[in-house]
């Protein structure tokens, strides 16, 4: 069996079997935290942190966690929110006047947490993602391809730059700053929306799925809905043109890495992420650092949208940034990183990987979860 590394409590021993099974299954690495009551009782880690499995995973190992990254970009607006900066209900406008265009002035902050804004698509160049203003503008010009409110459709990049510029406009910082000092620092959390080049040595660069390289995309794993979804057209009728798919290689890129992409940029490692996303397990509050009030906390589990998601093609209730599942509430991300939010139990389970698989066949994040729930009840039942 894999070797693990780091520590956990014995009722929850099912959590770092369950970790040296995937990576005895072919898995490079990975590292997996599960928090209760704000406290860890599973931080372990294992495998490699490189392709040719020769650099071994350490204690602070970071990687990127693709959409992993929404839970922390919707705590900063729900934190903004908690503090009156920010009305969940107002115009996207009141705040970004340039975000009226193209009939978009119905569209309230609420609906960009919960992908229900009609702008689900990236139609700019990689290029332009790593700019920020030029990201932001594009977005603010571009018409909304259903009534906002109406449907949902998985923002899968263009949320964390509409989320993320409504952060900017109030507070006058980026997002990832803004994270930065107000939620990751008072933690103590290593997680970092916009990576800095004194951490690249600590980096586990993404590893595409067997038989897979790096020019595979984002697009392919979803098998490509937005391109069978309903789109926008222009006023002749032509459809909308084909959303940009950004690939493997991208994501490992220096460019990638500098850049604030705060749907799907963030890096980290499953203690960073089940340590912040314990202040939604605990009430708001982690470790004597109050982030939003039980009220302000409450409010992302209430319900914005339940149906048929055009981009996922699958049926989801979305809340204030997270998906909802049952009492169970959180999100996953490209390659498997995982992270779900027990509020009930008051516990947060973290998965976070740089091994790739085929979308179809990756249930990592929901074994470990089940995982988890198994120490769980032996804690309520004294074991």
């Amino acid at each position: 069996m894999a070797d693990i590394q780091g520590s956990y409590d014995d009722l929850f021993t099912a959590v770092p079997t369950a970790l040296a099974t995937l990576l005895d299954d072919g898995d490079a690495g990975g590292s997996v935290a599960v928090f209760v009551d704000g406290e860890p009782v599973v931080d372990v880690w294992g495998g490699f942190a490189d392709v040719a499995r020769t650099v071994p995973w350490q204690r602070d190992t970071l990687v990127n966690v693709y959409s992993v990254t929404k839970t922390m970009t919707a705590l900063c607006a729900l934190v903004l929110a908690d503090r009156g900066a920010l009305d969940l209900d107002a115009p996207v406008a009141r705040y970004w006047p340039e975000f009226a265009a193209a009939g978009k002035e119905a569209v309230l902050v609420r609906h960009l947490l919960s992908h229900t804004a009609g702008l689900p698509d990236w139609f700019g160049s990689i290029a332009e993602i790593y700019d920020w203003p030029a990201a932001t503008a594009r977005l603010a010009a571009q018409a909304p391809q259903w009534e906002p409110g109406s449907a949902a459709g998985y923002h899968s990049l263009t949320q964390g730059f509409l989320v993320g510029e409504v952060v900017r406009r109030i507070t006058g910082r980026m997002p990832g700053d803004f994270f930065a000092d107000e939620i990751a620092v008072p933690l103590d959390a290593d997680f970092h929306i916009g990576l800095a080049a004194e951490h690249d040595d600590r980096v586990a660069p993404t590893i595409p799925p067997p038989s897979r390289d790096e020019d595979y995309t984002a697009a392919a794993a979803a098998g490509d809905p937005a391109a069978d979804a309903p789109g926008a057209a222009d006023p002749a009728g032509a459809p909308a043109p084909t959303p940009t798919a950004f690939r493997v290689r991208d994501g490992n890129s220096v460019a990638w890495r500098r850049a604030q992409i705060p749907a799907a940029g963030g890096f980290g490692n499953a203690r960073s992420v089940a340590l912040v996303q314990s202040a939604m397990a605990c009430g708001g509050a982690m470790r004597g650092v109050r982030l939003l009030s039980r009220a302000g906390r409450d409010r992302a589990w209430e319900e914005q949208f339940s149906g048929e998601d055009r981009r996922l093609g699958m049926p989801i209730s979305w809340g204030l940034g997270y998906g909802r599942f049952g009492g169970t509430y959180g999100w996953g991300g490209w390659g498997g990183s995982t992270v779900m939010i027990e509020p009930e139990a008051r516990m947060v389970v973290a998965y976070v990987t740089q091994q790739m698989r085929e979308p179809a066949q990756d249930t990592r994040g929901l074994d470990l979860l089940m995982a988890a729930y198994d120490g769980l009840q032996g804690l309520r039942t004294g074991g």
